[in-house]
């Protein structure tokens, strides 16, 4: 039987922990080996890691970060932030990351998704699809701020032929706004791939994720609801037992 995570999202600006408000609005909130302390301490599921600077820097998160986080904390590690090719994806996974998130990389050259997962192993590749939302139109954008043509559920459907082993729907429109997921988005994309689907943005209290697994995700992913409020993953999980939903 699937059994379901929650998995907190660390955002990093290059070497600094940051939560942002729709992409845009930042709050500056320490050392990252510090903040993956906490969470190891407290025996999350996994952590994602994802440097939102690194793609528009022309660059790609940063190594030794990745190596000091994985020395001292025992959880699975997803990592993500500017990767654009097999060798530094490699790197990654040598300085101790389970996953790699690939977003603008895949986007500018889907065929890194293939290469990556036959490589590597599709469970080592998980694809971000970060999505705004105008009205009832979904769009898909880039770490970078670029809006594409794309559909975002095509893509999505691109992802898995491609070999990609989960995709992460963030939505942009939500992040740290604390409302809720957009179940309806989620819903869509679920009907739509058998891949895994890690939902993200919009959390804000643990029965969110449990609504969130009842519209299709596999796992649920949260930032400013365990920066700001004193709700923590083992709570998510206890609400989602509850629930009657299989969780680790």
């Amino acid at each position: 039987m699937l059994r379901h995570r929650v998995i907190p999202v660390v955002l990093l600006d290059g070497y600094s922990v940051v939560k942002t408000i729709q992409f845009k609005i930042r709050r500056n909130l320490g050392n990252p080996v510090t903040v993956a302390r906490i969470y190891n301490s407290r025996n999350v599921d996994e952590l994602i890691l994802l440097d939102i600077d690194a793609s528009k820097g022309g660059r790609h998160i940063d190594f030794f970060t990745i190596e000091d986080i994985a020395s001292e904390c025992f959880m699975p590690l997803t990592v993500g932030g500017g990767l654009t090719n097999c060798d530094e994806i490699e790197m990654i996974l040598k300085k101790g990351a389970d996953k790699v998130v690939l977003n603008t990389a895949a986007l500018k050259n889907p065929a890194i998704i293939k290469e990556s997962s036959s490589r590597f192993g599709s469970q080592c590749i998980v694809v971000s699809v970060d999505i705004n939302k105008d009205g009832g139109h979904y769009s898909v954008f880039s770490h970078a701020g670029v809006k594409n043509s794309l559909d975002p559920i095509q893509w999505c459907k691109s992802i898995e032929e491609l070999g990609a082993g989960e995709i992460l729907i963030n939505s942009v429109y939500l992040d740290g706004m604390m409302i809720s997921y957009d179940n309806s988005f989620i819903k869509m994309v679920s009907s739509a791939v058998n891949i895994p689907i890690i939902a993200c943005g919009g959390a804000s209290n643990p029965r969110d994720g449990v609504d969130a697994i009842r519209s299709g995700a596999s796992a649920v992913a949260m930032a400013s609801m365990f920066h700001f409020t004193d709700y923590t993953p083992q709570m998510c999980r206890d609400k989602m037992r509850e629930s009657n939903i299989p969780v680790r």
